[in-house]
């Protein structure tokens, strides 16, 4: 699959009047217009060469209306004893109360997990796993849309029965051999991250990409092509660059600067780099749970460059910074 990146973004007044003059082409739909393509090589293309998939806005994800401008926020929950970032809620009260909390700060949905995924991180088994999320699954179903953060296809169906109506797979549902089945046969949104290897412990080693950006993409593209054999439509499905999973540095910060390549698969856009190490790499904030002010400064780059979807910690602050930056792109009403 030949991918076209979009260049030259513009966002408010601006992109509107760029695509009124013919200058610009919208960004799956808008509110964010392209001036310019680059193939392969990085040569430049006509804006007649973008394709339907490029300017056409994806289906809304779940079901769930979008803001203006702002993406929606995805609210993390994680009910494990080793999360990498510090908030880990084992207790399945304490989880609970979590999740409400955020949705009181804003998320519109809740990422519920039962198993860390961080580099070097030992694997969970479904059991254990299914016994810390399902009662916080239960409990936090009725208050608005829930995902479950699983590998397992076992975890799945069982999730799913508990209330939750979207699948996060970091392995992109290739670490279950049943799960491309489950998902389909459930037919429940899902979420495809990019990942190295299929195994947390080893997607650290040996780190090497020619350019991450476009070999994340043609993964993704296949995992695609993968899911729509078995029966899941593309509609159903938002692409994750696996911001943090098996990357340097340089490799996070150009998938978020290089974003709207992700744009030519037609899905929704999920980006998750709250708290990552490569935040406290650059600003010098050894403590994920400090990492606020750098998470929400890339959440805000990310939201730039057309995320549709942000999984964070600190729901609270991002929303507050996206509706800031909303107002000042868009435009306020008294």
């Amino acid at each position: 699959m030949t991918l076209i990146e979009p260049h030259g973004l513009l966002d408010g007044p601006a992109a509107e009047a760029a695509i009124r003059e013919g200058l610009a082409l919208p960004l799956q739909g808008g509110p964010f217009a392209f001036m310019g393509l680059r193939d392969d090589t990085g040569a430049p293309l006509p804006l007649a060469a973008a394709s339907a998939a490029l300017t056409a806005p994806p289906a809304p994800f779940a079901g769930i209306a979008r803001h203006r401008f702002r993406p929606l926020v995805m609210g993390i929950v994680n009910c494990t004893p080793d999360s990498f970032s510090g908030d880990g809620r084992a207790a399945h009260a304490t989880a609970i109360a979590h999740g409400h909390a955020l949705r009181a700060e804003g998320a519109d949905i809740l990422d519920v997990g039962g198993e860390s995924t961080r580099p070097g991180a030992a694997p969970v088994t479904p059991e254990e796993e299914q016994a810390r999320i399902l009662p916080v699954i239960a409990a936090l179903a009725s208050g608005g849309p829930v995902s479950v953060d699983t590998r397992h296809a076992a975890t799945m169906r069982a999730a799913l029965a508990a209330g939750a109506s979207i699948v996060n797979d970091v392995s992109a549902l290739a670490h279950d051999p049943e799960s491309l089945a489950t998902v389909a046969a459930a037919g429940c949104p899902v979420v495809l991250m990019h990942m190295r290897t299929l195994d947390p412990r080893t997607m650290q080693q040996g780190v090497a990409y020619t350019d991450a950006a476009r070999e994340v993409a043609a993964h993704l593209a296949a995992r695609i092509a993968a899911c729509e054999e078995a029966g899941i439509s593309r509609a159903r499905i938002a692409v994750d660059p696996g911001i943090g999973f098996g990357k340097r540095v340089r490799d996070n910060l150009d998938l978020v600067a290089r974003l709207p390549l992700l744009a030519a698969l037609g899905c929704t856009i999920l980006v998750g780099a709250s708290r990552k190490g490569f935040i406290g790499r650059i600003t010098g904030v050894a403590e994920p749970s400090r990492r606020v002010a750098g998470s929400v400064a890339l959440a805000l780059e990310a939201a730039r460059r057309g995320a549709h979807i942000l999984r964070v910690h600190d729901v609270g602050a991002t929303v507050e910074a996206l509706k800031i930056q909303e107002a000042v792109t868009m435009g306020w009403t008294e």
